[in-house]
């Protein structure tokens, strides 16, 4: 991917994170738990997602890159470890609420997931655009 079209690629990514975490608050309004994670997880996504290309990093899974954001950023320190750990968090939630059966995601849990799914978007920002 050459520089103009990664750029374009990167500032795309990061608007989708920004544009699910605006989701999330009305599926949190709306009493939507499991389909509030889900978005909250696919902000944060689309956020590493940014950051990985960003540093032409190429994954060609959502754990491929959870594994590749943990090796490059998380364990350097650059990224706080508690927002890694929201992240892996946010993942595991996600798959159970969209896959399994008879797991609900109660209101607490969403709740709770809500703030630092912002703070690792705006982490992710900063490192790409400052």
């Amino acid at each position: 991917m050459n520089s103009p079209e990664r750029n374009e690629y990167i500032k795309y990514r990061m608007e989708r994170a920004v544009e699910s975490l605006a989701e999330v608050q009305l599926l949190l309004h709306g009493e939507f738990w499991n389909a509030a994670v889900n978005r909250m997880y696919y902000a944060c996504f689309y956020a590493v997602g940014a950051l990985l290309i960003k540093h032409d990093i190429l994954t060609s899974s959502h754990a491929g890159a959870r594994q590749k954001f943990g090796q490059m950023f998380i364990a350097t320190g650059l990224v706080d470890k508690e927002l890694g750990r929201h992240y892996s968090d946010l993942f595991d939630k996600r798959q159970r609420g969209d896959y399994a059966d008879f797991f609900d995601i109660d209101e607490e849990i969403a709740v709770r997931l809500h703030k630092p799914s912002i703070e690792l978007v705006e982490a992710i920002n900063k490192l790409i655009f400052i």
